[in-house]
């Protein structure tokens, strides 16, 4: 095998996986000092956390006065499937899918709660024309796939007159990107994300349209408890201020507040968006000019600014996963980028996580060690094959 040179600077620091992902920067255990642990998350030190958790998230996000937010369990997950169980059935649904969770919320929808659905699929690297979709029915997509490096560009496309709710998983969106809120009924997205919270925990926001659903319709499905938003007909209103369906982690609840208080600390929605985007323009311009790798977002309208897909397009490469686990192992020995591989649903390539915690001097230092991996790699393919 020819030596190549390795690069002489390294990240500071490695965390770009897709989610848990990198805490915020300066992270410390003892910034959680002041959780109330070992205390019920129904005393009024719990409620206080909880509740302003809720409030901070608002404020951050800028989301609208008369939208409720609600944390819920098991984590983006959890919030989408409350939100499909709770609101699906007195209307069509279209299910839009780009990627893998996206085609998971078309298996709940069709196969578990057996709706008549139309299903819309892009391959991965493209979105669904939102042109064809039909507004006047329930819609569930997601703003970014997570595993495909795709995101909506706006809510252009969503019409305010739509009868139908719009059902959107934001989870790799929420802290990264201008989410409309008028053109969103339900938005869901996870603490583990853009912040770099822990996982478990989800947020489920309800627009009026959404909560006017839920006080109208019952579900003709049975409804697990941690799944039920309403009692009597009524919004039970208690969820979105703090009194959780089931017991939260006061730990995670203070690594939230830790997080929530750094975004406001930089400059709020703005900075973290203004991060992000940073993060992600390093690899873009490290693209030009390599003909060997490219983004697997196909539209530089709609690539993402938070998981960035990458794919290796050398001609020689002729088993793409196997050379994309050993570029990503590579990287992983060198303690260089932990976590950097494709999706195990996604085309083999790496993901390297461009979030608001992550430092766009860390991303600039990981360029130079993904073209010596690739290179390395390259170098050990048989001579019949790299001659080819």
């Amino acid at each position: 095998m020819t030596a190549v040179t390795k690069p002489a600077v390294r990240p500071a620091n490695a965390r770009f996986s897709s989610g848990p992902c990198a805490k915020i920067p300066g992270f410390s255990l003892d910034m959680l000092a002041d959780a109330p642990l070992g205390r019920s998350h129904r005393a009024a030190i719990g409620k206080a956390r909880l509740k302003e958790a809720i409030d901070l998230t608002r404020e951050v996000l800028g989301v609208p006065e008369g939208y409720r937010i609600g944390i819920v369990p098991a984590s983006d997950t959890g919030a989408v499937e409350m939100a499909l169980w709770s609101l699906l059935g007195p209307r069509g649904v279209e299910v839009l899918c780009w990627e893998s969770f996206g085609e998971g919320w078309a298996t709940d929808v069709v196969k578990q709660l057996k709706l008549d659905a139309v299903v819309r699929k892009a391959d991965y690297g493209r979105i669904v024309d939102f042109a064809e979709v039909d507004f006047h029915r329930d819609v569930v997509f997601t703003w970014n796939g997570t595993t495909s490096g795709v995101r909506v560009p706006d809510g252009a496309a969503i019409p305010a007159d739509r009868k139908g709710l719009t059902i959107c998983d934001a989870t790799s969106a929420a802290f990264a990107m201008d989410l409309p809120w008028d053109r969103l009924d339900v938005v869901t997205f996870s603490w583990q994300k853009v912040l770099g919270g822990e996982g478990a925990h989800g947020m489920l926001i309800l627009g009026p349209r959404a909560v006017e659903r839920l006080e109208s319709h019952t579900p003709a499905w049975p409804m697990p408890k941690i799944f039920r938003l309403t009692k009597g007909g009524k919004l039970i209103e208690g969820i979105f201020e703090g009194e959780t369906i089931n017991t939260p982690s006061m730990l995670a609840v203070e690594d939230y507040l830790v997080t929530l208080k750094w975004a406001q600390s930089i400059g709020g929605l703005p900075a973290l968006i203004g991060r992000c985007e940073a993060n992600a323009d390093v690899i873009s311009d490290f693209l030009k000019g390599r003909n060997w790798i490219a983004n697997l977002a196909e539209d530089a309208a709609t690539a993402s600014t938070t998981s960035v897909c990458l794919k290796f397009t050398d001609p020689r490469i002729a088993d793409g996963a196997a050379f994309a686990k050993a570029v990503s192992r590579r990287l992983e020995g060198e303690g260089v980028a932990l976590d950097a591989g494709a999706y195990r649903d996604a085309p083999p390539g790496l993901r390297i996580w461009c979030g608001a915690t992550v430092e766009t001097a860390d991303v600039q230092a990981l360029m130079p060690w993904i073209e010596w991996a690739f290179q390395a790699e390259i170098a050990a393919l048989p001579v019949e094959v790299a001659v080819r």
